[in-house]
Formats: structure tokens, sequence, C-alpha cells
């Protein structure tokens, strides 16, 4: 079949654009940037990630932006029907230089990988990925570091400012001194401030948390370091002997590729033998792995970790912890996340520390985020405990195998508070709690938002209330208690007799985000279409609106009333709409569009459709996609309607 002129032309231009590609550094920056700005921005989506960092200054600068580049990248690595949802390119940039970092460094594939090898295991591209990434994973193989990739070390030293250990680090063996340099390297020399621990392992813990912040010492930890640096100071000796005569000991300035073969045979003979001849200090560990001209020439900097996140917080891990917090003066923010439920002599523990902590005048702690506790009446010891917190966040799961038989001990047991001080006023700007048990009293809630004047962002998930009660007496509270509130985030709830409350609040309030989320809002409305127009005119009414989510509330063909968001002479200025998961049929969407079209948004909406039955009639849901296009951005996620148990849930 002959093709037309058209297609001819277009696949001219696709075989030209490959060229580009291929023949880059030939061609040269200057003669890209030479071309009409039209064929630039149809050339973007088939350059490479170093290609595209290296034009984007030069295309800045001419007020163009390679936006669509990145987001071409992401969508071959992660496949058509995934989520960009990046509204800049130095967002979608840093998203793509992120995930291919971590596949590149490690060694791990995947199909955009192995497609693109050639121009991602390069020493360029890492260079470029590393000055995007701010967090590092610590894991098997970080030797490189001290190879062939030290300059990549010097780089990350310069830009991480999290790190994450992901595997246990195994002190009793030799070879783990090469990870906890690389950790010294960007903790102690570096700017990273935050360290999240993926693993259990109270002593690695210990070691992390030394000199970093905390005066406290651990005396297992204490004992070792001693033990090994008096071993490692011998084999110093030892090793400075034997290199005399050959010219490739430690510390003699040689280059690392002389060094190397000797110093592995040193250490291997020393693992064989059983002698472990090697220190814990990473003061020594730097005069070890790092040249006399290098960044630990003279005496190491401690550093200082402001961020601490502990993903598996055992008993023993919070023993270390909590011996560490009352000195532990830096800390501005703490996540403790245990797989399984803290014990109530856990928590009570935590807080006494806290407690300590926050008597001191030093204290910075204002983040704390524990998950998960054992009942909802710690929240209330946690934030006595420590008092300044603007930020706290905790999961709440009862035991399984039914009510807790503990009697109610008075909230302030075992931490040392008074119920004078109890009553005080929270300076808590934030709180996030998320509950699994059967019921909750929504007490504990109110009261700790009526001592929270300065409240500005809640999140509640899964609360559950006795039967005939309602979460009506949360919306009074805020509206009676927190003028400031900015961000309202509800998910499993049920709010569908809360109507009246929830108007109450949007008549006079200063949100910027509101989600219902999975709130089963149309549930026990007897006129669905006119209850839902009744939200949305107060919802227009609320010109600090930004974001609006509705998702998983069964709205199917009464999306369209949300059209009226934009209607009449002040439309809403909500920027952001989700109605992902409503059971949205295409005929139903065309409407809406329709509606929409009519009703301009004021600004570019960003659309989330995702988790709707589009596939029932892919013509309309296409037509009604092509209407919505030019005026939103439009998140959309295949849907298979064959999937029956998602497609029953969707429409309960």
């Amino acid at each position: 079949m002959a093709i037309s002129a058209k297609e001819a032309a277009l696949s001219l231009k696709n075989i030209c654009f490959q060229g580009v590609r291929k023949h880059f550094a030939a061609v040269g920056v200057e003669a890209v940037l030479g071309l009409p700005t039209p064929l630039i921005r149809d050339l973007l989506p088939h350059l490479t990630v170093c290609q595209l960092d290296e034009l984007q200054p030069a295309l800045n600068q001419r007020g163009l932006s390679t936006h669509p580049g990145w987001i071409s990248v992401l969508q071959d690595m992660c496949g058509p029907n995934h989520v960009t949802d990046f509204d800049t390119e130095e967002e979608a940039k840093h998203e793509v230089m992120r995930m291919l970092f971590t596949l590149v460094f490690y060694g791990f594939t995947n199909p955009f990988v192995k497609r693109n090898i050639a121009n991602l295991n390069t020493p360029s591209f890492l260079w470029a990925a590393a000055k995007c990434i701010k967090h590092f994973l610590l894991t098997t193989p970080v030797e490189s570091l001290t190879a062939e990739r030290r300059p990549l070390l010097n780089l990350l030293e310069k830009r991480i400012w999290s790190v994450g250990v992901s595997q246990s680090i195994d002190i009793s063996k030799r070879r783990t001194q090469t990870a906890l340099y690389v950790l010294h390297r960007l903790l102690d020399h570096g700017v990273a401030k935050k360290i999240v621990v993926h693993v259990q392992c109270p002593i690695v813990l210990a070691w992390i948390l030394h000199g970093r912040g905390s005066q406290y010492v651990n005396p297992d930890l204490k004992e070792l370091l001693e033990s090994k640096k008096a071993s490692c100071v011998s084999q110093t000796a030892s090793a400075s002997a034997d290199g005399a005569g050959g010219g490739s000991g430690l510390g003699t300035g040689a280059p690392e590729e002389q060094v190397t073969p000797c110093k592995r045979s040193k250490l291997d003979s020393a693992e064989e033998s059983g002698r472990s001849h090697f220190t814990l200090d990473p003061q020594v560990l730097c005069r070890t792995f790092t040249p006399r001209d290098g960044p630990s020439a003279g005496a190491c900097p401690w550093g200082r970790i402001d961020c601490l996140d502990i993903r598996q917080c055992g008993s023993d891990s919070l023993r270390v912890l909590n011996s560490a917090l009352p000195t532990f003066f830096c800390l501005r923010s703490l996540t403790l996340h245990s797989f399984l439920t803290f014990r109530d002599s856990d928590v009570l523990s935590l807080a006494k520390a806290l407690k300590q902590l926050s008597d001191s005048s030093h204290s910075s702690l204002a983040d704390l985020s524990v998950s998960v506790l054992p009942c909802t009446w710690l929240v209330e010891v946690l934030l006595d405990a420590s008092p300044n917190l603007t930020s706290l966040t905790a999961e709440i799961q009862t035991l399984m195998w039914g009510q807790r038989l503990l009697p109610q001990r008075p909230r302030a047991a075992g931490s040392g508070i008074s119920g004078a001080e109890k009553a005080e006023r929270l300076p808590l700007e934030k709180l996030d709690i998320k509950v699994a048990e059967l019921q909750t009293d929504l007490r504990f809630v109110t009261s700790v938002l009526r001592r929270c004047p300065q409240f500005t962002s809640l999140r509640l998930a899964g609360i559950r209330l006795p039967s005939g009660s309602s979460l009506s007496q949360l919306f009074t509270t805020l509206s009676e208690s927190n003028p400031l509130l900015r961000s309202l985030n509800l998910e499993d709830l049920k709010l569908s007799d809360c109507l009246p409350e929830i108007l109450n609040l949007l008549t006079d309030c200063k949100l910027e985000e509101l989600r219902f989320n999975d709130c089963r809002l149309l549930e026990q409305w007897s006129n669905k279409e006119e209850s839902l127009q009744r939200l949305v005119e107060a919802l227009k009414a609320v010109p600090s609106l930004h974001a609006l989510s509705l998702a998983q509330n069964r709205l199917a063909k009464n999306v369209c009333v949300l059209a009226e968001l934009f209607s009449g002479p002040a439309p809403g200025s909500v920027k952001r709409l989700d109605v992902s998961s409503n059971f949205i049929q295409p005929a139903e969407l065309l409407e809406f569009a329709k509606r929409l079209r009519t009703h301009r948004p004021p600004h570019r909406l960003t659309l989330d459709l995702r988790v709707n039955p589009g596939d029932r009639d892919p013509d309309t849901w296409n037509a009604a996609l092509k209407r919505l296009r030019p005026f939103c951005v439009l998140l959309v996620k295949g849907w298979s309607s064959t999937d029956t148990m998602a497609d029953h849930i969707s429409n309960m």
C-alpha cells in the first residue's frame, strides 16, 4: 500500500530525529538550538536523558521547556497508562533521574534500561543524575564509591540530603567498613541531615546516632569502638611496616589502583584467619579510605541528624533510641514504624524519653510520626510528653482478637505529666490519624482540636463510631476552634449525615485543600443531585480552595453537577479536581465535558479520572476526553471491566 506524502514526511522527520540523537555530539548544541521552535519541540521526545539535561539550560533561556521530553522518558519507562503527574520540567526531570540512577548504579535492569544501556551506563549519566537526586539508598554494592566511582562520592557528598540504610550491616564482619565509610562521608563530611533506617539492627542504629546529635553513648557500641580501635592501631602499624619497601601501603599517598590489590589481600587474609582487625571509628575509617589530600585531611567533622526515620522499629531499636532521645537536641523530625503493634510499655517508655527531651530548653523536635499504636489514648500521652510538637502522625490498630482488657489508666500515666499541663494549649498545626478498630471514641480527636488554635491541617482515616453516632461533632469543633484550617483530608469515613455541619464549616473558612475520599457522601441523601448542588455552591464560595477530591464516593451520573463549580459570575477557584474511582460511565463523562465546556474553569484544571470504566464505550470516552483536553490536564489510567470484583466494588 502506498503511503501518503504526509506519512512520508513524518517518517523522514523521525529518521532525522534519530540521526540527531545518534550523532548529537557531532551535530552540537548550537545547531540544535538553531532549529525552529516547533521542530525543537518535536525533537525533544527522541533525545536521551543526557542530551535533554545538556540542552535544558540553553532552551530555558529561549523560553522553551524540556518538560515534554522528560514526560516521554517517564512514559517509555513506566508504560502509557502510568500517570505522569509532574507539572514542571524540574519535577519530571528529577523523577526520571531518581529512577534511573537507582537502576543503573546498582545494576538493576528493566526494558528501558536494556534499550538505552549504551547511553546510561556511563560516568557522564551517573554524574548528571547524581546532581538531581536528594536521597541515596545505601545498599550493596557501594564498594565502587571507594574505587572507580570515587569522584561520584565527592559529588554525592555535596548533594545528598537524605540517606537510607536498606540492608543489614553486620558490624562483626570486616567488609562492612566500606558501607560505614560511605555513611560517614555523607553524614559527617556531607550535607545529609536525614537518615532512614529500613532494617532492624540496634547496634547499627547506635553507631548512626553516636556523636551526631545525642550525647548518649551506647555501652555495647562503646566497647566495640574501643576494642576495634585498638586492633586497628596495631594493624595499621603492621601495614605501614609491610608497605615501607613496596611503596603501596595505606597512607602513602599512592594512586588507589596501586593500593587496592595489597589492601584486598590483607582484608581477605584477616577474615580467613578470623582476626577482625578493623575499625568502627569514623575518624580512622576516613584515614583508611581517603588519600591524604582528600576531605579527611586533618580531623573529621561530626555531622548532625535533624530527621530520623526508623521503618522497622522493634523493641530493641526503640530501647537504643529512648536512651539517646533525652540529649538529642538537634532532632527536628522523628518517624517510628513497627510492622507489629507497639506494646503499651514501649510507647510509655518513648513518652518518658520525649518528656525528658522537651523539659530541656535545647529541644527542637517539632514533627513526630508513630505507627502502630495499640490504642487511641496514647496519642494524647505522646502530645503531653512533647507539648512543643507542631505535627503529629499516628496509626492506631487494636488487637485483632478483641477489645483490650487493660484498665483505662490516666492519660498521663508513666510519662510524668500533670493534669495541669494536660489542659494547656498546644502549638500543634498538623494532625494525621489513621485508625483500624471496631469503634473509636471521637472525643480524643475533638479534645486535641480544641487545644490547638493554630491548627492548619487535619487528616483522619478509618474512624468507626458506635451505632447511632455521627461525625457531625468533628465539623462543629473545626468551625468553632480551628479558624486557621487550610487542609482537611478525610478518608474511609461516613459523612452522608453531616451535610449541614459541612456546609456550616464552608461558610467561613480558609480551606485550600479539601478531600472527602471514600466517605459515602451520597449514601443517605434522599435527593442526591440537589444535595450535591448545595455542596457545590458552598465550595464555590471558598475563594482559597484550590484542590478538591471526591474520589470513591460513587458519584456516577451525579458527576455532572460538579461542572457547576465554575458557573456564574463568581466561579470557584479549584485548580485540581479528583473524581477517580467513581464509576463514571463514558456517556456521563461526555455530559460532564459538555457542561464544563460551557462553564470553563478560570484556570487550567487538573482532572483525575483514573479507575473509571472508560472501556465500556471507548469511542464515547475518547470523545469526552477530546472535549476536555483544551482546558484540562487529564490523569487517566486504564480500566478493565473484565475485572468484575473491581467493577462490583465501585458500583456498590
